[in-house]
């Protein structure tokens, strides 16, 4: 199922996104649209969230 909803990320405010449910017992998992949403992204080498610099034209 899927649906929306807003989340709240520490130091990175509040943003509205789209979320997938599953089962009582499944593991939680913040997915690309709702980091990219955030402005952010994951560096695979430190396993930290970081801001991504957004190219407007």
């Amino acid at each position: 199922f899927t649906s929306e909803t807003i989340l709240e990320l520490p130091n990175y405010g509040e943003r509205h996104t789209p979320v997938v449910l599953g089962e009582k017992e499944d593991e939680n998992l913040l997915g690309i649209v709702t980091l990219e949403i955030f402005g952010l992204i994951l560096d695979p080498f430190k396993r930290e969230l970081r801001p991504i610099r957004a190219l407007m034209k």
